[in-house]
């Protein structure tokens, strides 16, 4: 038998082709599958990084809802009316204590100087959110001069919109650090400006600019600690950030009464610089915090990336010098190569991807739009603020919470876009619930007992507002990270910036309704009811990214698609049983067997040949062999 093996590899094989060495794959495509775990993994120095961005996420959360205490609407007291005044009687203005009127709402004839409020030679203004004076009672801000709050509050969302669409594109330009540090140190300058503006115009323009810088710095953010992970470890580290910008939504009332009636500045410029000032701790990340490795491979900065690798080594205290490494190996035959970047324009030319991003920007926009709806449903305008802040505040912070925590299992349990899918259902339904539901209760039902009915619409009306504030809150979070799975390194900035800013344009819906009294509030709710079931189809084409390495290049995006709903096992099964009779069926005869046979066997070895010689002489070998055998 032993004799036997040199013989037999002595003689070529049987087919007339001889074995090709196939080159190993290459490993640097694959940062997942090999470059990360040659390097230890999700090891200590990632999990360091990772904490690192935590950090700011409370500070980003402070910010992101400072709009709430710095432009809160007042309780106006009127404490002299005017002399020619027929509105006010004698009785109205002789009232102890003074008439308490609300600024917001269309009792004070918002902007037009009609209502009583306005009707006023002498009032007061008075906060009940923490504050002792903000923005409003600072500048005297209500009646003719409203109009500037909602301009102020459009001033962050739209410098947040405009600085994840241009911060998106530079952190895939010049990376995710530069983009990082910028951020944090514009931040420190525009939002401490903030604080010593003299006019309300100022503000709004310094709040544009701390908007931007917002975004940048919470883009980035996010596709570090994304980029840093491996699969497995994605969504988890995630949701712990969200966990705390949700703590900082919960602890600004405090923070906002510790800022109350101090001695030498207004108490909302104390607040500004109180939220700002932690960011001063970011400075140090110039040094400590390095670029992506993900996007120095995927870019081709063979260079840095080297000197990264070795560094993460070390920090996980694995030993890739010594013994031979075929990532480093294959490192140093790339060395060569210069840095090519993409930027997000590039996408457009493929055929899948814009799309998935284009869903996912539109389930972004719906979810933070429909939001809008939920809250305003369920707030009670005829509750009175508390000592701190309005209860609907911690409602709303309280829901963000109770989101978070069932995301986790939620997720785990059916995937991205199970999960995501899910909740757009639930959304759905009690968006057409409550706009279908309700007025059938108040039209067919009810109609003689008026109080009876409405106190069941108002508790109907909660009890959707609830649910559909939770699961719009869950759609919103996982689009962005959704997003972020799908989305190739090269363009992965860009991307997540787009999606972002879909979310900015849905939260500006809420001052727009604000600055339109809640005129077409309802077909406001319409349109995005509508949408929801719009996305509901869409989202069927998105793939599902859990479990899955993050895609590198714009051909590992394009080629990230969706899954069939059979596994590959089990696809024999749509090939039913058929009853056909085959019996008139017979062989093929022997000589034309032998003779197709000789054919195929002409036609591969005619393929053999190099391309030159067919071209010449594929003609005769076929001619050849069809008359050798009788044809």
């Amino acid at each position: 038998m032993a004799a036997g093996r040199p013989q037999e590899q002595d003689h070529p094989p049987d087919n007339g082709f001889t074995p090709l060495d196939l080159p190993a794959p290459r490993l640097l495509p694959h940062i997942d599958g090999s470059v990360l775990p040659s390097l230890g993994g999700f090891g200590r120095h990632q999990k360091q990084l990772v904490v690192l961005t935590w950090i700011p996420a409370l500070f980003i959360g402070f910010s992101q809802f400072s709009d709430y205490f710095l432009l809160a609407q007042p309780n106006g007291t009127c404490l002299q009316p005017l002399a020619n005044d027929t509105q006010w009687t004698v009785e109205s203005y002789s009232v102890t204590p003074p008439l308490q009127l609300k600024v917001n709402g269309t009792e004070d004839g918002y902007g037009d100087g009609s209502g009583l409020l306005c009707a006023c030679e002498e009032r007061t203004l008075e906060l009940h959110t923490g504050l002792g004076q903000n923005v409003v009672t600072k500048w005297n801000l209500v009646c003719d001069s409203a109009w500037k709050v909602h301009i102020a509050k459009f001033s962050l969302l739209v410098g947040s919109i405009f600085g994840y669409l241009v911060m998106g594109v530079m952190a895939d330009w010049f990376g995710r650090h530069p983009v990082l540090i910028l951020s944090v140190l514009f931040m420190l300058v525009f939002g401490l400006s903030v604080a010593f503006s003299i006019n309300v115009t100022m503000f709004s323009t310094l709040r544009f600019f701390e908007g931007f810088c917002l975004a940048g710095l919470a883009l980035s953010l996010y596709v570090l600690r994304v980029e840093l992970c491996l699969p497995a470890w994605r969504f988890s580290m995630t949701m712990v950030a969200s966990f705390l910008m949700v703590a900082g939504q919960l602890l600004m009332p405090g923070l906002a009464a510790l800022c109350r009636n101090w001695p030498d500045r207004d108490d909302w410029q104390v607040l500004q610089i109180v939220i700002i000032s932690p960011f001063v701790l970011m400075l140090p990340y110039v040094w400590i915090f390095p670029e992506s490795l993900r996007w120095l491979l995927t870019t081709q900065h063979y260079r840095r990336s080297k000197a990264m690798m070795l560094h993460i080594a070390r920090k996980n205290q694995v030993d890739i010098t010594t013994e031979p490494n075929r990532v480093l190996s294959e490192l140093e035959q790339e060395m060569h190569k210069k840095p090519q970047r993409t930027c997000i324009v590039k996408m457009m030319s493929t055929r899948n991807l814009w799309k998935n991003i284009v869903v996912l920007c539109v389930n972004s926009l719906t979810g933070y739009g429909i939001h809008h709806c939920f809250a305003r449903s369920m707030m009670d305008p005829e509750a009175q603020p508390t000592a701190l802040c309005h209860t609907d505040y911690y409602t709303m912070a309280g829901i963000a919470v109770a989101t978070c925590m069932t995301l986790c299992p939620m997720v785990g349990l059916m995937g991205r876009r199970g999960g995501l899918l899910t909740f757009m259902i639930i959304t759905a339904l009690a968006s057409l619930l409550q706009l279908g539901l309700l007025n059938l209760i108040g039209k067919y039902s009810l109609r003689h007992d008026t109080v009876l009915r409405d106190s069941l619409k108002r508790k109907f009306s909660v009890a959707f507002s609830i649910i559909g504030m939770f699961s719009s809150h869950a759609v919103s979070t996982l689009s962005i990270f959704f997003c972020a799975e799908i989305t190739p390194t090269v363009i992965r900035g860009g991307g997540l910036g787009l999606v972002l800013a879909s979310a900015g344009f849905g939260m500006l819906t809420a001052p727009i309704m604000e600055l339109h009294n809640q005129k077409g509030y309802f077909l406001h709710h319409v349109i995005f009811a509508c949408c929801t079931l719009l996305c509901i189809i869409c989202l069927l084409l998105l793939p599902e990214p859990r479990g899955q390495p993050l895609p590198e290049t714009l051909v590992d995006g394009e080629t990230f698609t969706r899954q069939t709903l059979l596994h590959p096992g089990e696809q024999h099964l749509l090939l039913a049983k058929s009853d056909r009779d085959y019996s008139r069926v017979h062989d093929t005869p022997l000589h034309l067997s032998a003779t197709g046979g000789a054919t195929v066997a002409a036609a591969t070895a005619l393929a053999a040949v190099p391309a030159s010689y067919t071209l010449a002489t594929g003609g005769e070998v076929i001619c050849n062999h069809a008359m050798a055998n009788g044809v």
